[in-house]
């Protein structure tokens, strides 16, 4: 995993998970460090790379 310069690169604590979530009429993709507070972002489900294109 690369770092942001001047973050510290001890990554080994982190937990990184990702989900789609909804209300029923909107699907969000939702990428979160759950070992961090208010470390996530969140996007449009339709916007979000496939699984093919991250490999």
């Amino acid at each position: 995993m690369s770092v942001a310069p001047g973050v510290p690169g001890d990554c080994d604590d982190t937990e990184v998970i990702a989900s789609v979530d909804g209300d029923g009429s909107r699907q969000e993709f939702v990428l979160a460090d759950i070992s961090e507070d208010d470390a996530w972002l969140s996007m449009s489900a339709d916007d979000a790379p496939t699984l093919p294109a991250w490999r």
